[in-house]
């Protein structure tokens, strides 16, 4: 009877352990649902957050504008090229600037009906004519594949500091006038002496860009 007795709590036992295991995996199994819901709900509200500020940003500017979204970044180039959703049908063409609520993005190099390929602003192909809001000093951005732009051909007494905003002149091909560009970082001389060139950092996030204004 003992010996009875004791197999039954032991069956009853393992039982018990795995009735309780079915529903730990279970459960655990309508957690992963329950977070992956969680995380598309958070990931939609903050898509939905940045689509209203470009689409105030939009609003807010006196330009002809087409918004897009990035799709793709070519792996040979994925630091200073990406695809957007919108092409010529749209009304884009080649040469035309790409800004975002937070500044200039690039420029369109090529384009079909439906995507266009765009050369961000740290492309050493880049280059765009641009003034210090502050002093209205002019020179010539261009891209370096790095993190940050360079400001070139300015002239040796060039007023222009660190923390001075960058912005478009206007008088590149297509480009509006007054684009923000960035902030300097840093000043120089330039090696031949004849000159000065200034460190922008952009005001664009290039990694993190995933909507955009194509202007027309």
């Amino acid at each position: 009877m003992v010996f009875s007795s004791a197999l039954g709590k032991e069956f009853n036992a393992i039982v018990f352990f795995h009735r309780n295991a079915v529903r730990l995996e279970k459960l655990e199994a309508e957690n992963d649902v329950l977070r992956a819901r969680l995380n598309s709900a958070n990931e939609a509200a903050i898509e939905n957050k940045r689509l209203r500020e470009l689409l105030d940003f939009k609003n807010g500017v006196e330009w002809n504008t087409v918004a897009a979204a990035v799709i793709g970044r070519q792996p040979e180039n994925w630091s200073s090229m990406v695809l957007i959703n919108k092409g010529s049908s749209s009304g884009i063409r080649n040469g035309s600037v790409v800004v975002s609520r937070m500044g200039l993005v690039g420029r369109v190099s090529e384009t079909t009906a439906s995507i266009s390929k765009i050369i961000l602003i740290n492309d050493p192909n880049f280059s765009i004519s641009a003034f210090v809001q502050r002093s209205r000093q002019e020179g010539l951005v261009t891209g370096t594949l790095g993190s940050n732009l360079v400001m070139k051909y300015l002239p040796p007494d060039a007023d222009i500091q660190e923390k001075d905003i960058i912005v478009s002149s206007g008088l590149t091909g297509m480009s509006p006038k007054g684009l923000l560009i960035g902030t300097v970082i840093k000043t120089g001389t330039e090696f031949s002496g004849l000159g000065k060139y200034a460190v922008i950092s952009p005001a664009a996030d290039l990694p993190a860009v995933e909507e955009v204004l194509v202007v027309k």
